[in-house]
Protein backbone atom coordinates (compact mmCIF):
# COMPACT_ATOMS: atom_id res chain seq x y z
CA UNK A 1 0.00 0.00 0.00
CA UNK A 2 1.54 3.32 -1.05
CA UNK A 3 1.59 6.39 1.16
CA UNK A 4 -1.30 8.14 -0.54
CA UNK A 5 -3.55 5.05 -0.33
CA UNK A 6 -2.73 4.72 3.36
CA UNK A 7 -3.68 8.35 3.97
CA UNK A 8 -6.99 7.97 2.14
CA UNK A 9 -7.75 4.76 4.04
CA UNK A 10 -6.98 6.48 7.33
CA UNK A 11 -8.98 9.67 6.83
CA UNK A 12 -12.03 8.17 5.08
CA UNK A 13 -13.78 7.11 8.32
CA UNK A 14 -13.15 10.60 9.68
CA UNK A 15 -15.23 12.01 6.82
CA UNK A 16 -18.13 9.86 8.00
CA UNK A 17 -17.58 11.09 11.58
CA UNK A 18 -17.80 14.68 10.30
CA UNK A 19 -21.00 13.82 8.45
CA UNK A 20 -22.49 12.29 11.61
CA UNK A 21 -22.00 15.39 13.74
CA UNK A 22 -23.42 17.68 11.04
CA UNK A 23 -26.36 15.36 10.34
CA UNK A 24 -27.04 15.08 14.07
CA UNK A 25 -26.92 18.83 14.65
CA UNK A 26 -29.09 19.99 11.75
CA UNK A 27 -31.20 16.89 11.13
CA UNK A 28 -32.46 16.73 14.70
CA UNK A 29 -32.90 20.51 14.88
CA UNK A 30 -35.10 20.60 11.80
CA UNK A 31 -37.21 17.68 13.00
CA UNK A 32 -37.69 19.07 16.51
CA UNK A 33 -38.81 22.36 14.99
CA UNK A 34 -41.26 20.68 12.62
CA UNK A 35 -42.60 18.23 15.22
CA UNK A 36 -42.57 20.51 18.29
CA UNK A 37 -46.37 20.73 18.55
CA UNK A 38 -46.86 16.98 18.20
CA UNK A 39 -44.30 16.09 20.87
CA UNK A 40 -45.40 18.83 23.28
CA UNK A 41 -42.45 21.23 23.02
CA UNK A 42 -43.20 24.87 23.71
CA UNK A 43 -41.27 27.56 21.84
CA UNK A 44 -39.12 28.11 24.92
CA UNK A 45 -38.61 24.37 25.29
CA UNK A 46 -37.71 24.05 21.63
CA UNK A 47 -35.14 26.82 21.91
CA UNK A 48 -33.64 25.24 25.01
CA UNK A 49 -33.50 21.77 23.42
CA UNK A 50 -31.81 23.10 20.30
CA UNK A 51 -29.28 25.08 22.33
CA UNK A 52 -28.19 22.06 24.41
CA UNK A 53 -26.12 20.65 21.55
CA UNK A 54 -24.15 23.89 21.12
CA UNK A 55 -23.83 24.50 24.86
CA UNK A 56 -22.26 21.08 25.31
CA UNK A 57 -19.85 21.74 22.44
CA UNK A 58 -18.79 25.15 23.72
CA UNK A 59 -17.93 23.75 27.14
CA UNK A 60 -16.45 20.39 26.20
CA UNK A 61 -14.62 20.71 22.87
CA UNK A 62 -11.44 22.27 24.31
CA UNK A 63 -11.39 19.63 27.07
CA UNK A 64 -11.75 16.68 24.72
CA UNK A 65 -9.28 18.22 22.29
CA UNK A 66 -6.69 18.37 25.07
CA UNK A 67 -7.59 14.81 26.13
CA UNK A 68 -6.85 13.55 22.62
CA UNK A 69 -3.33 14.96 22.96
CA UNK A 70 -2.83 13.00 26.19
CA UNK A 71 -4.25 9.59 25.27
CA UNK A 72 -4.36 9.72 21.47
CA UNK A 73 -7.03 10.79 18.98
CA UNK A 74 -8.29 7.30 18.10
CA UNK A 75 -9.76 6.28 21.49
CA UNK A 76 -11.42 9.71 21.86
CA UNK A 77 -13.00 9.46 18.39
CA UNK A 78 -14.20 5.88 18.89
CA UNK A 79 -15.49 6.63 22.40
CA UNK A 80 -17.27 9.77 21.22
CA UNK A 81 -18.99 7.96 18.35
CA UNK A 82 -20.12 5.15 20.66
CA UNK A 83 -21.44 7.74 23.13
CA UNK A 84 -23.29 9.44 20.26
CA UNK A 85 -24.94 6.13 19.36
CA UNK A 86 -25.93 5.56 23.00
CA UNK A 87 -27.34 9.10 23.30
CA UNK A 88 -29.35 8.55 20.12
CA UNK A 89 -30.75 5.34 21.58
CA UNK A 90 -32.14 7.33 24.53
CA UNK A 91 -34.81 8.74 22.25
CA UNK A 92 -36.10 5.23 21.59
CA UNK A 93 -37.24 4.90 25.21
CA UNK A 94 -40.02 7.44 24.83
CA UNK A 95 -40.03 10.55 22.59
CA UNK A 96 -41.04 12.93 25.38
CA UNK A 97 -39.62 16.47 25.53
CA UNK A 98 -37.40 15.59 28.51
CA UNK A 99 -35.98 12.43 26.89
CA UNK A 100 -35.37 14.21 23.57
CA UNK A 101 -33.62 17.05 25.39
CA UNK A 102 -31.38 14.57 27.22
CA UNK A 103 -30.62 12.83 23.92
CA UNK A 104 -29.76 16.19 22.36
CA UNK A 105 -27.44 17.05 25.25
CA UNK A 106 -25.78 13.62 25.04
CA UNK A 107 -25.28 13.94 21.28
CA UNK A 108 -23.69 17.35 21.72
CA UNK A 109 -21.36 16.09 24.44
CA UNK A 110 -20.36 13.09 22.30
CA UNK A 111 -19.75 15.27 19.24
CA UNK A 112 -17.56 17.46 21.44
CA UNK A 113 -15.26 14.46 21.81
CA UNK A 114 -14.94 13.11 18.29
CA UNK A 115 -15.15 16.38 16.33
CA UNK A 116 -11.91 18.13 17.49
CA UNK A 117 -10.12 14.77 17.79
CA UNK A 118 -11.09 14.01 14.18
CA UNK A 119 -9.71 17.38 13.02
CA UNK A 120 -6.46 16.69 14.85
CA UNK A 121 -6.25 13.21 13.30
CA UNK A 122 -6.84 14.62 9.80
CA UNK A 123 -4.00 17.08 10.38
CA UNK A 124 -1.56 14.42 11.57
CA UNK A 125 -2.40 11.81 8.91
CA UNK A 126 -2.49 14.20 5.96
CA UNK A 127 0.96 15.66 6.57
CA UNK A 128 1.97 19.27 6.07
CA UNK A 129 2.01 19.04 2.27
CA UNK A 130 -1.65 17.91 1.93
CA UNK A 131 -3.40 19.74 4.76
CA UNK A 132 -5.60 21.87 2.53
CA UNK A 133 -6.73 18.95 0.38
CA UNK A 134 -7.83 16.74 3.25
CA UNK A 135 -9.33 19.50 5.38
CA UNK A 136 -11.25 20.56 2.27
CA UNK A 137 -12.67 17.07 1.86
CA UNK A 138 -13.43 16.77 5.57
CA UNK A 139 -15.27 20.11 5.48
CA UNK A 140 -17.16 19.06 2.34
CA UNK A 141 -18.51 15.96 4.08
CA UNK A 142 -19.60 18.11 7.01
CA UNK A 143 -21.37 20.45 4.58
CA UNK A 144 -23.08 17.44 3.03
CA UNK A 145 -24.36 16.57 6.50
CA UNK A 146 -25.69 20.09 6.94
CA UNK A 147 -27.50 19.89 3.59
CA UNK A 148 -28.75 16.32 3.79
CA UNK A 149 -29.49 16.30 7.53
CA UNK A 150 -32.74 18.29 7.46
CA UNK A 151 -33.92 16.54 4.27
CA UNK A 152 -33.14 13.03 5.53
CA UNK A 153 -34.49 13.83 8.98
CA UNK A 154 -37.84 15.09 7.74
CA UNK A 155 -38.12 12.18 5.28
CA UNK A 156 -37.40 9.55 7.95
CA UNK A 157 -39.89 11.08 10.38
CA UNK A 158 -42.57 11.41 7.71
CA UNK A 159 -42.21 7.76 6.69
CA UNK A 160 -41.58 5.96 9.97
CA UNK A 161 -41.86 8.43 12.86
CA UNK A 162 -39.41 10.43 14.94
CA UNK A 163 -37.68 7.39 16.41
CA UNK A 164 -36.53 6.36 12.91
CA UNK A 165 -34.27 9.42 12.82
CA UNK A 166 -32.55 8.43 16.04
CA UNK A 167 -32.18 4.83 14.86
CA UNK A 168 -30.47 6.09 11.70
CA UNK A 169 -28.17 8.38 13.68
CA UNK A 170 -27.30 5.61 16.13
CA UNK A 171 -26.49 3.16 13.33
CA UNK A 172 -24.40 5.73 11.48
CA UNK A 173 -22.42 6.59 14.61
CA UNK A 174 -21.90 2.93 15.51
CA UNK A 175 -20.81 2.13 11.95
CA UNK A 176 -18.39 5.05 11.98
CA UNK A 177 -16.98 3.89 15.34
CA UNK A 178 -16.28 0.41 13.93
CA UNK A 179 -14.73 1.86 10.77
CA UNK A 180 -12.50 4.21 12.76
CA UNK A 181 -11.45 1.37 15.06
CA UNK A 182 -10.48 -0.80 12.08
CA UNK A 183 -9.06 1.70 9.56
CA UNK A 184 -7.64 4.63 11.52
CA UNK A 185 -3.99 4.06 12.45
CA UNK A 186 -3.14 4.49 16.11
CA UNK A 187 -1.37 7.82 16.14
CA UNK A 188 1.38 7.78 18.77
CA UNK A 189 1.07 10.27 21.60
CA UNK A 190 3.75 12.90 21.16
CA UNK A 191 5.63 13.73 24.38
CA UNK A 192 4.57 17.13 25.62
CA UNK A 193 6.65 19.64 27.53
CA UNK A 194 5.17 21.02 30.72
CA UNK A 195 3.29 24.22 29.93
CA UNK A 196 2.90 27.00 32.44
CA UNK A 197 -0.18 29.21 32.56
CA UNK A 198 1.87 31.89 30.82
CA UNK A 199 2.67 29.41 28.03
CA UNK A 200 -1.02 28.60 27.56
CA UNK A 201 -1.95 32.29 27.38
CA UNK A 202 0.83 32.96 24.89
CA UNK A 203 -0.15 30.03 22.67
CA UNK A 204 -3.80 31.06 22.49
CA UNK A 205 -2.94 34.68 21.71
CA UNK A 206 -0.35 34.00 19.03
CA UNK A 207 -1.09 35.43 15.61
CA UNK A 208 -1.01 31.96 14.03
CA UNK A 209 -3.86 30.78 16.29
CA UNK A 210 -5.88 33.88 17.08
CA UNK A 211 -6.35 35.27 13.57
CA UNK A 212 -7.43 32.03 11.83
CA UNK A 213 -9.81 31.38 14.72
CA UNK A 214 -11.24 34.90 14.31
CA UNK A 215 -11.77 34.17 10.62
CA UNK A 216 -13.54 30.90 11.49
CA UNK A 217 -15.74 32.58 14.11
CA UNK A 218 -16.75 35.35 11.70
CA UNK A 219 -17.47 32.80 8.99
CA UNK A 220 -19.77 30.75 11.21
CA UNK A 221 -21.45 33.92 12.48
CA UNK A 222 -22.42 34.86 8.93
CA UNK A 223 -23.34 31.25 8.17
CA UNK A 224 -25.57 30.98 11.25
CA UNK A 225 -27.32 34.22 10.33
CA UNK A 226 -27.85 33.06 6.77
CA UNK A 227 -29.34 29.72 7.81
CA UNK A 228 -31.75 31.43 10.21
CA UNK A 229 -32.58 34.69 8.47
CA UNK A 230 -32.63 33.91 4.73
CA UNK A 231 -35.87 31.90 5.17
CA UNK A 232 -37.29 34.76 7.26
CA UNK A 233 -36.44 37.31 4.56
CA UNK A 234 -37.97 35.09 1.90
CA UNK A 235 -41.21 34.96 3.87
CA UNK A 236 -41.21 38.74 4.38
CA UNK A 237 -40.76 39.20 0.66
CA UNK A 238 -43.91 37.17 0.08
CA UNK A 239 -42.05 34.22 -1.42
CA UNK A 240 -43.06 30.59 -0.80
CA UNK A 241 -41.29 28.94 2.16
CA UNK A 242 -39.48 26.59 -0.22
CA UNK A 243 -37.56 29.56 -1.62
CA UNK A 244 -35.86 30.27 1.71
CA UNK A 245 -35.01 26.60 2.13
CA UNK A 246 -33.63 26.52 -1.41
CA UNK A 247 -31.40 29.52 -0.68
CA UNK A 248 -29.92 27.75 2.36
CA UNK A 249 -29.41 24.58 0.29
CA UNK A 250 -27.59 26.60 -2.39
CA UNK A 251 -25.33 28.07 0.30
CA UNK A 252 -24.43 24.64 1.65
CA UNK A 253 -23.90 23.11 -1.81
CA UNK A 254 -21.56 25.92 -2.86
CA UNK A 255 -19.59 25.51 0.37
CA UNK A 256 -19.41 21.74 -0.15
CA UNK A 257 -18.14 22.12 -3.72
CA UNK A 258 -15.65 24.88 -2.89
CA UNK A 259 -13.80 23.34 0.05
CA UNK A 260 -11.89 20.55 -1.74
CA UNK A 261 -10.97 22.93 -4.58
CA UNK A 262 -9.68 25.62 -2.25
CA UNK A 263 -7.82 23.01 -0.22
CA UNK A 264 -5.95 21.79 -3.30
CA UNK A 265 -5.11 25.35 -4.33
CA UNK A 266 -3.73 25.99 -0.86
CA UNK A 267 -1.46 22.94 -1.04
CA UNK A 268 -0.14 24.13 -4.42
CA UNK A 269 0.59 27.54 -2.83
CA UNK A 270 -1.88 29.23 -5.17
CA UNK A 271 -3.84 30.77 -2.29
CA UNK A 272 -3.10 31.55 1.37
CA UNK A 273 -5.24 32.09 4.45
CA UNK A 274 -4.33 35.77 4.31
CA UNK A 275 -5.65 36.24 0.78
CA UNK A 276 -8.51 33.73 0.95
CA UNK A 277 -9.80 35.07 4.25
CA UNK A 278 -9.82 38.63 2.99
CA UNK A 279 -11.45 37.80 -0.36
CA UNK A 280 -14.04 35.44 1.12
CA UNK A 281 -15.17 37.75 3.90
CA UNK A 282 -15.16 40.79 1.59
CA UNK A 283 -17.41 39.00 -0.91
CA UNK A 284 -19.79 37.96 1.88
CA UNK A 285 -19.78 41.48 3.38
CA UNK A 286 -20.66 43.00 -0.01
CA UNK A 287 -23.52 40.56 -0.50
CA UNK A 288 -24.89 41.18 3.00
CA UNK A 289 -24.72 44.92 2.38
CA UNK A 290 -26.61 44.61 -0.90
CA UNK A 291 -29.20 42.36 0.76
CA UNK A 292 -29.66 44.90 3.56
CA UNK A 293 -30.09 47.80 1.13
CA UNK A 294 -32.20 46.01 -1.47
CA UNK A 295 -33.92 42.83 -0.22
CA UNK A 296 -35.14 40.91 -3.24
CA UNK A 297 -35.28 37.31 -4.44
CA UNK A 298 -32.18 37.97 -6.55
CA UNK A 299 -30.15 39.47 -3.69
CA UNK A 300 -31.37 36.66 -1.42
CA UNK A 301 -29.75 34.04 -3.63
CA UNK A 302 -26.74 36.28 -4.28
CA UNK A 303 -26.14 36.42 -0.52
CA UNK A 304 -26.53 32.64 -0.28
CA UNK A 305 -23.97 32.14 -3.05
CA UNK A 306 -21.56 34.64 -1.50
CA UNK A 307 -21.77 33.18 2.01
CA UNK A 308 -21.36 29.69 0.57
CA UNK A 309 -18.29 30.93 -1.30
CA UNK A 310 -16.93 32.50 1.89
CA UNK A 311 -17.53 29.37 3.98
CA UNK A 312 -16.01 27.11 1.35
CA UNK A 313 -12.97 29.34 1.02
CA UNK A 314 -12.16 30.36 4.60
CA UNK A 315 -12.89 27.08 6.43
CA UNK A 316 -10.29 24.78 4.84
CA UNK A 317 -7.70 27.56 4.70
CA UNK A 318 -8.07 28.48 8.37
CA UNK A 319 -8.02 24.89 9.62
CA UNK A 320 -5.05 23.99 7.42
CA UNK A 321 -3.27 27.12 8.67
CA UNK A 322 -3.86 26.13 12.29
CA UNK A 323 -2.58 22.61 11.63
CA UNK A 324 0.48 23.93 9.81
CA UNK A 325 1.64 26.17 12.65
CA UNK A 326 0.74 23.88 15.59
CA UNK A 327 3.18 21.31 17.02
CA UNK A 328 1.74 17.79 16.94
CA UNK A 329 1.84 17.42 20.73
CA UNK A 330 -0.90 20.04 21.14
CA UNK A 331 -2.84 19.57 17.89
CA UNK A 332 -5.98 18.34 19.69
CA UNK A 333 -6.07 21.28 22.07
CA UNK A 334 -5.61 23.73 19.21
CA UNK A 335 -8.42 22.16 17.20
CA UNK A 336 -10.69 22.06 20.25
CA UNK A 337 -10.08 25.75 20.98
CA UNK A 338 -10.58 26.65 17.31
CA UNK A 339 -13.87 24.72 17.27
CA UNK A 340 -14.86 26.67 20.39
CA UNK A 341 -14.30 29.87 18.41
CA UNK A 342 -16.51 28.55 15.63
CA UNK A 343 -19.29 27.65 18.07
CA UNK A 344 -19.17 31.10 19.65
CA UNK A 345 -19.48 32.65 16.21
CA UNK A 346 -22.33 30.32 15.30
CA UNK A 347 -24.24 31.34 18.42
CA UNK A 348 -23.13 34.98 18.55
CA UNK A 349 -23.93 35.93 14.95
CA UNK A 350 -27.67 35.18 15.11
CA UNK A 351 -27.89 36.66 18.62
CA UNK A 352 -26.23 39.88 17.45
CA UNK A 353 -28.37 40.23 14.34
CA UNK A 354 -31.54 39.31 16.23
CA UNK A 355 -30.80 41.81 19.01
CA UNK A 356 -29.92 44.68 16.69
CA UNK A 357 -32.90 43.90 14.45
CA UNK A 358 -35.18 44.06 17.49
CA UNK A 359 -33.70 47.36 18.68
CA UNK A 360 -33.46 48.91 15.20
CA UNK A 361 -34.21 47.10 11.91
CA UNK A 362 -33.08 43.94 10.17
CA UNK A 363 -31.30 45.87 7.37
CA UNK A 364 -29.22 47.72 9.98
CA UNK A 365 -28.41 44.41 11.68
CA UNK A 366 -27.30 42.84 8.39
CA UNK A 367 -25.28 45.94 7.58
CA UNK A 368 -23.51 45.68 10.94
CA UNK A 369 -22.65 42.04 10.25
CA UNK A 370 -21.29 43.07 6.85
CA UNK A 371 -19.02 45.64 8.50
CA UNK A 372 -17.78 43.14 11.09
CA UNK A 373 -17.06 40.60 8.35
CA UNK A 374 -15.07 43.18 6.42
CA UNK A 375 -13.11 44.14 9.54
CA UNK A 376 -12.27 40.49 10.26
CA UNK A 377 -11.09 39.92 6.70
CA UNK A 378 -8.99 43.09 6.76
CA UNK A 379 -7.49 42.06 10.10
CA UNK A 380 -6.39 38.75 8.60
CA UNK A 381 -4.90 40.54 5.60
CA UNK A 382 -2.97 42.97 7.75
CA UNK A 383 -1.86 40.73 10.62
CA UNK A 384 -1.05 37.43 8.91
CA UNK A 385 2.24 37.31 7.07
CA UNK A 386 2.72 35.59 3.70
CA UNK A 387 5.29 33.25 5.31
CA UNK A 388 3.13 32.20 8.28
CA UNK A 389 1.89 28.95 6.73
CA UNK A 390 5.41 27.77 5.98
CA UNK A 391 6.46 27.82 9.64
Amino acid sequence: MDGRTAVVRGVAPLYLAGFVTAFGAHGVASVLGAESDDIGLSLLGLGAALALYDVAEVILKPLFGALSDRIGAKPVIVGGLIAFAVASALALLSPTPLVLALARLGQGAAASAFSPASSAAVARIAGRERLGRYFGRYGAWKSLGYVAGPLLGVALVSLWGIQALYIALGLLAAGAAVWVAVALPRLPVVPRPRYTLADLVRQTTERGFLVPTLLLATTTAALGVAVGFLPLLATRLGLPPIVGAAAVAVLALVSMAMQPVVGRLRDRERITTRVGGFVGLTVAAAALGVLALGPHAVTLFAAALAIGFMTGTVTPLAFAHLAAVTPEERMGRTMGNAELGRELGDAGGPLLVGGVATAATLPIALGLLAVLSLVAGATGWRVLRPTDERL
